[in-house]
């Protein structure tokens, strides 16, 4: 398939939109599946435009954070681009949080503006008084009765954006507790969507799918801003949902999607005959994976059944998104999370010195998709790029013929359905039940997720609690998916000399009976 290359290379996210309207204002470039709008490249960016003057009539300038907490809709999409019209910093929100990650999230980023679908509106007016930085809360749940009409000869502010300004803030969890918000650059987005274009050879005959959520970067750099540097469209769906997604992807003719390792299970688990008859699904060309390895026998199972090869990927939100994919093609390595894309990468040892090929070590990348750094904390930033490279906290090696492995982390971070958890921030609200003396957070290996957090507690002498309890007590306070699924009650947390918790005796612990 030919391709069909920029006339010129945009220096931030508003040229590349308005370039790509410009070129093919006609061509279909967002489909919304929630409600069957279609939008073309020239009424993206007029959707864009309308958008971008509404938060320019709340007093939102270049550098400032525009907080969106929507659920997947083209009203998400809308909202980046807005934001990236004005010079703007978005600040996608997780909308899986509880009331006071969300206070901490949005205190942090200094929040200016906050976009926000009527869903969540309820939890918004809860904890509004405890922001009051926050300037406006806007309900943004269809953007034309949201949005002002840009009148004939109405110009927006168009001030001068380059590749080293920031574009999006994204929090990730925090080895400390305390989310840690990345700051990616115009720059950095920009080079991440060539990045993929190049390696898949996405073109404008592609139409990718947008299920995972974009409140991460997975759904915003893979399929949103892929499709449009490539020129081609996307589609962008509410949520996964197995029973709707091979109709989806016949009736949109759909050539990729980003997925996780659990929605691959739920697939095969729920077509276990393969694609039902009568959808036309041939212009599928693969799924792209990625967030934790996808297991041998899933993979080898879902392109049996589905003929549709999976391409397994790696990456962070501070690489932007991926840093590696397989190739598309018969180099492709099960069990390998692939190759460069277009950064730098290599395994180095405890004194940063590159180890040999097959030998375990540290990842570590660098190049332009890699953030800024990490927003009003110098100092994990300084750690994160010591020498000179970012360092990912993952352990792996690559062998011979220069293909990545991933088989540890250097952190304790739990990767639960493509949700990245810390245990510390578990451990902290399990020591404030008032029967527990000590805790302990692991991740324990699981089929469908991949992990699942498991909790083990020490009782205080003459306390009682029951697992039930406990993990009621935990869904108050932290968000779903990190709290446990199970917990066990022990006589102590075993440790090092050094105090450093030993995970294998706890995941032994955890396969026997409870004390």
């Amino acid at each position: 398939m030919s391709k069909q290359p920029l006339k010129s290379i945009p220096n931030n996210l508003r040229e590349l939109l308005e370039q790509r309207a410009a070129e093919a204002p006609d061509k279909s470039f967002l489909f919304s599946e929630a409600d069957g709008r279609q939008f073309r490249y020239a009424e993206f960016d007029a959707a864009v435009d309308r958008t971008a003057a509404l938060l320019a009539s709340q007093g939102v300038q270049k550098g400032d954070v525009v907080s969106l907490l929507m659920p997947n809709s083209a009203e998400y999409v809308i909202a980046y681009f807005a934001c990236w019209k004005l010079g703007a910093i978005a600040g996608p929100v997780n909308s899986l949080l509880k009331p006071h990650e969300l206070v901490y999230i949005l205190s942090n980023s200094e929040a200016k503006v906050l976009l926000v679908h009527s869903e969540f509106l309820p939890v918004i007016e809860c904890i509004r008084d405890e922001l009051p930085a926050l300037g406006v809360v806007t309900v943004f749940d269809d953007e034309l009765q949201a949005a002002p009409a840009v009148g004939p000869g109405q110009v927006l502010p168009e001030p001068n954006v380059n590749k080293d300004d920031e574009a999006i803030i994204i929090y990730t969890s925090g080895t400390t507790g305390k989310p840690k918000g990345c700051l990616l650059t115009h720059g950095n987005v920009l080079a991440n969507a060539r990045q993929i274009v190049e390696w898949l050879n996405f073109t404008e005959h592609d139409r990718l799918l947008t299920i995972m959520p974009l409140f991460h970067m997975n759904a915003v750099s893979v399929t949103t801003m892929a499709a449009l540097y490539s020129g081609g469209s996307t589609v962008v769906s509410p949520k996964f949902s197995a029973s709707r997604f091979w109709e989806l992807i016949s009736s949109y003719q759909i050539t990729s999607f980003g997925s996780v390792a659990t929605m691959l299970s739920i697939l095969l688990s729920t077509y276990p005959d393969g694609v039902p008859s009568g959808l036309g699904t041939n212009r599928l060309r693969f799924a792209m994976c990625g967030s934790a390895p996808v297991p041998a026998e899933v993979l080898k199972r879902f392109e049996e059944t589905f003929n549709c090869l999976v391409i397994e990927g790696y990456g962070l939100s501070e690489s932007t998104c991926r840093s590696t994919f397989n190739p598309p093609d018969h180099r492709r390595r099960a069990g390998s999370c692939g190759l460069p894309i277009g950064n730098e990468m290599k395994v180095v040892d405890e004194d940063d010195g590159e180890v040999e090929a097959g030998a375990l070590g540290e990842i570590v990348l660098r190049g332009e998709n890699i953030l800024k750094g990490y927003y009003k904390n110098p100092d994990a930033t300084a750690i994160a790029f010591r020498n000179g490279w970012f360092h990912t906290g993952d352990i792996g090696y690559r062998d011979p013929d220069g293909f990545f492995y991933i088989v540890d982390r250097k952190s304790d971070m739990i990767i639960r359905g493509g949700e990245n958890i810390y245990p510390r921030e578990i451990d902290e609200v399990l020591y404030q039940h008032p029967s527990v003396s000590a805790a302990a957070a692991i991740g324990v290996a699981d089929p469908l997720y991949g992990e699942e957090v498991a909790a083990f507690i020490v009782l205080k002498e003459g306390a009682t609690t029951t697992e039930d309890e406990v993990i009621d007590f935990c869904r108050q306070r932290l968000a779903d998916y990190k709290c446990p699924k199970t917990v066990r009650f022990v006589k102590e947390i075993p440790k090092g000399p050094t105090g450093k918790l030993l995970k294998r005796e706890l995941s032994r612990i955890g396969s026997s009976s409870s004390s």
